[in-house]
């Protein structure tokens, strides 16, 4: 057992025979200008005990066995710090020295508003250690510093895909298996508590999971390690929500073993910083902890949040023209108020138990069982053989009119209707129109004797999931001696996942069609499109609650078993991990759609074998200068959007999908000094079989069947697309170098440099599938006639296209003064460019500038010269930001209270594009040049602006 003595204590009441048996642990604790740190706390992890440091920063554990052990100290307005160390049988007495905890008040503000773009960024600094000479659980000054001052303008470290990723509460894996996102909102708003998370970065081996190559975050809330005591913090921001409320309090351990923390926090806002969007989510956590001795604990976590948002559009630059970075086609005004068509809202809890048990001095297991399950809506506008409702829809804008040639008497009036309508505010039009929609459902021509009702031409649909998660997972170490280690990692997850459309409103109507207003029988001739052909003609009348439109069942079962091997040798730390992993895959469609008979019934099943191996190697020069090797390769499975890929309507599978495979290296040169932290990195990451799945509306897409002759035959010119880019290769390659300079005791300089090229490095298939066409009758390579629910559309020319998503360069410069009377200051400067739109597959296609009159013959005046201008990548236009922040705390008696304010692009830049993407709607040379070259582009690219300035309030109260 752990004893907590005072240093008194340790020497007058021990006999000495004892003490010599064990091994007594002690350091200081000195902030950065050298001056005691009193009154932190400091935990030996897995132990369920802390000391606390004295009015010198003294802190000591003693009795301690011989084992490997990891210390957390902490203390409000300092970095979290994480320390492992290494006790060796007769060692009578371990001095870890100094410890130097560096103020982190400039980012105690910054951690709350960073999670409402679901990250939570907050971790402590980097330590050096004496098994590991860079502890991989906190981040270092490079991603700290990109958390921090570049997370909020959505740069991506490396350009990496966070579906490559790993990120696991109490054991359990937060990857969705259908589409690989995490849902940060089922624990959004209690930033206290999921804080601090163990990292490991990019595609370092972690001690936890395998992970992929975007890092590992591992986040264990156990009831004890809150700080003792009730915390109320209330925080005002105009950015998604528009205020902040919330409270926690934690027992401690009392003398039974018994430990309890909860937590309860409201986020709202009436109207965000977008029109027409709002926000409004409750969250809670319970956790319970029982310590039944000091080898064995357990834990209860209950964590969940409800809520309830809405969102906001893309929109072409010509509609930012007119109504500026703020606008939103998703409102209207009804009964005079804003009513938004895309709101989601939800409730996914998540019930979780731990079992923690130190089997002996060398090895311990944490068992982990978590349950999760609830429902997801997202709301939308649909319509049955009616007018596209939303203001943007291309025929409701100026460009549409004016690229007319030679216009009719008509359609020149409208070019100066639809002016008038943006550049004079009419809400009427440039925002959706509910009363309109009202109305035109009260028509009387839409009554329909045999529902005994008027059907909806407009109403409100939600897409649901209905999830059932289960995940148990095993965390097994054994310490061989005192400088290496084995770690097992087993997880085993069973996800099951109803996704439907079920009707929302039926905007005054009575009933709407569970029907395709876009039904097209190939051989010709009309046809009633059912979306379910298994129900009679009487039940195609949906009321509210009924589903619509299709219904269907994921199942995905994942098993994962991760060995991994930690040693020290001479100056080298080497730390390698392996991955061996099963998933099985299934839909089960409860809808039969009327084009394709696989849409009903579960499917086959699709299994995938995954293996990898991660190596770190870290030379230590000295005691403050590392050379830090990574390497990653391993498969991973594609997920169930990857695999089914028009899986609303049709079981089938993606040609050919196969495991997508990553191969990743990079090399730091890292200084750890009380002056300087610095890393400098070079990367290379190579992706290959990557799948990518969009649905859309295309015009102009010159879909074929072959007739019982063989014969070319077409089929509708304009349907629902699905378009798949299957088998994509991908580069990565880049340096970053992250640095951190005290100047003085009192004012430190940071910076950060990321210059990268991210690419693709070969040309993918696209095939495509059409809600208008069930079977496509083609050819293949042996002649032969075959029947498909796809068509081939050839290979995309990408190779040496840039990659889109994130800024390629970037870089920071900041300035961080911290008083010792505890107030700080705090700016910097923030720089990106390089950013691009991911290119369109379909329009480097050769069907795209194939004349479907002379199979094979390109359009005419068609070269590589002229495909370059018209295909040239969208770049995005670089920026460069200024954000500021400051605060104060107070101890008044044993009452702690903290304000901070951090305000971000202080000059309010409107001009940084964050994201979008590039409309596929003209999908043949002919068509997408005469757009291109109008002038008054009408499928044009869509963007998402960033919001402007920003700030974030933020007021703590302990007690």
């Amino acid at each position: 057992m752990i004893k907590k003595l005072s240093l008194i204590s340790l020497f007058t009441l021990l006999p000495a025979s004892y003490y010599f048996a064990q091994t007594t642990v002690f350091a200081y604790l000195k902030d950065a200008d050298g001056k005691p740190v009193e009154q932190a706390s400091v935990d030996l992890k897995g132990a369920g005990n802390d000391v606390t440091a004295d009015k010198i920063g003294y802190f000591q554990f003693v009795d301690l066995m011989p084992g490997h052990y990891q210390i957390m100290v902490t203390k409000s307005n300092f970095e979290t710090k994480l320390l492992e160390f290494d006790v060796i049988s007769d060692e009578k007495k371990k001095d870890l020295g100094v410890i130097t905890l560096y103020s982190t008040l400039s980012s105690a503000d910054q951690g709350l508003a960073i999670i409402e773009n679901s990250a939570d960024s907050d971790s402590g600094g980097g330590q050096q250690t004496a098994t590991v000479g860079l502890l991989q659980s906190s981040q270092d000054v490079f991603n700290r510093t990109a958390s921090f001052e570049l997370g909020t303008y959505w740069f991506r470290p490396r350009g990496i895909d966070s579906r490559t990723g790993e990120n696991i509460m109490n054991g359990a894996s937060m990857a969705a298996a259908d589409n690989g996102d995490v849902d940060f909102s089922t624990w959004g708003g209690l930033n206290e508590i999921v804080r601090y998370p163990e990292i490991a970065a990019n595609h370092a081996p972690s001690e936890y999971a395998f992970g992929g190559a975007s890092g590992v975050f591992y986040k264990n809330t156990k009831a004890s390690e809150y700080r003792k005591g009730s915390q109320l913090t209330y925080s005002l921001t105009n950015r998604n929500y528009n205020n902040r409320l919330s409270y926690r309090f934690s027992s401690g351990m009392n003398k039974n073993g018994w430990a309890f923390t909860g937590m309860l926090a409201r986020r709202w806002a009436q109207e965000g910083r977008m029109e027409g969007t709002f926000y409004d989510a409750y969250s809670g956590y319970l956790g319970i902890e029982k310590k039944f001795s000091d080898s064995h604990s357990m834990t209860f976590n209950a964590i969940g949040s409800k809520f309830t948002r809405s969102s906001s559009s893309p929109n072409t630059q010509e509609v930012y023209n007119y109504r500026g970075i703020y606008y939103n086609s998703y409102w209207g005004w009804q009964g005079g108020e804003k009513r938004n068509e895309r709101v989601k809202r939800g409730f996914q809890p998540m019930l979780q138990l731990q079992d923690f048990w130190k089997i002996n001095k060398n090895s311990q297991l944490w068992t982990s069982v978590s349950y999760q399950f609830g429902k997801d809506y997202s709301s939308r506008l649909d319509w049955y053989k009616a007018n596209n409702p939303s203001p943007t829809y291309y025929r409701n804008l100026p460009s549409y009119w004016l690229n007319y040639k030679n216009p009719a008497p008509e359609q020149a009036a409208n070019i100066g209707i639809t002016r008038d309508w943006w550049t004079n505010d009419d809400e009427s039009h440039t925002q959706i129109n509910w009363d309109n929609l009202y109305n035109q459902n009260r028509n009387g021509d839409l009554y329909m004797a045999q529902f005994g009702g008027r059907r909806a031409a407009y109403f409100l649909v939600d897409d649901v999931k209905d999830d059932k998660i289960l995940n148990v997972s095993t965390h097994y170490t054994y310490n061989f001696n005192d400088t290496s280690r084995f770690i097992l990692n087993v997880s085993y997850q069973n996800y099951k996942s109803e996704q439907y459309r079920e009707v929302n409103d039926l905007l005054g109507a009575d009933f709407a069609l569970n029907l395709d207003a876009f039904a097209f029988n190939t051989n010709g001739g009309s046809v009633w499109g059912k979306y379910n052909v298994r129900e009679d003609d009487a039940s195609v009348a949906k009321r509210k609650g009924d589903k619509i439109g299709y219904d269907y069942i994921f199942r995905r079962q994942e098993v994962k078993v991760n060995p991994a091997f930690k040693f020290s040798t001479g100056k080298f730390d080497v730390f390698v991990s392996g991955l061996f992993g099963y998933t099985t895959n299934s839909r089960e469609g409860l809808f039969q759609h009327y084009l394709y008979p696989s849409s009903y019934g579960k499917g086959e099943d699709k299994n995938f074998w995954n293996v990898g191996v991660k190596g770190q190697i870290t030379y230590k020069i000295n005691g403050r200068n590392f050379l830090v090797y990574n390497g990653a390769y391993f498969s991973q499975s594609p997920f169930l959007n990857d695999i089914y890929f028009n899986t609303r309507v049709s079981g089938v599978t993606t040609p050919g999908i196969k495991n997508v495979v990553v191969d990743a290296n990079d090399l730091s040169y890292v200084v750890s000094t009380p002056i300087i932290k610095l890393r400098l990195t070079g990367y290379l990451v190579n992706t290959q079989n990557e799948t990518s799945v969009q649905r859309y509306f295309a015009q102009g897409v010159k879909l074929t069947t072959l007739t019982e002759s063989g014969d070319q035959a077409p089929v509708q010119d304009g349907a629902f697309i699905t378009q798949v880019l299957a088998g994509a290769n991908k580069r990565n390659m880049g340096i970053e170098l992250g640095a951190q300079v005290k100047l003085t005791p009192t004012l430190t300089a940071n910076g950060l440099l990321s210059l990268g090229q991210y690419t693709y490095t070969n040309n993918p298939t696209v095939y495509f599938a059409s809600d208008a066409v069930g079977t496509f009758r083609e050819l293949d390579n042996s002649g032969n006639i075959v029947s498909r629910s796809y068509t081939n559309m050839g290979e995309a020319t990408l190779k040496n296209y840039r990659q889109g998503g994130t800024p390629q360069e970037a870089y920071t410069l900041g300035l961080r003064y911290n008083n010792p009377k505890y107030w700080w200051v705090g700016a910097s400067w923030n720089y990106f460019g390089h950013s691009f739109l991911d290119p369109s597959p379909v329009t480097r296609t050769d069907r795209f500038y194939t004349n479907p009159n002379t199979p094979g013959v390109p359009y005419d005046n068609v070269n590589a010269d002229e495909l370059a201008r018209v295909l040239t990548p969208t770049k995005l236009p670089s920026a460069f930001f200024f954000n500021i922040n400051a605060g104060k705390s107070w101890m008044i008696g044993k009452y702690y209270v903290l304000i901070s304010a951090s305000v971000n692009n202080l000059l309010d830049n409107k001009n940084y594009i964050t994201g979008g993407f590039e409309q596929t709607r003209n999908v043949n040379y002919t068509d997408y040049a005469n757009d291109y070259d109008s002038g008054n582009m009408v499928f044009a690219p869509k963007y998402w602006y960033s919001q402007g300035r920003s700030y974030y309030i933020n007021l703590q109260f302990r007690f």
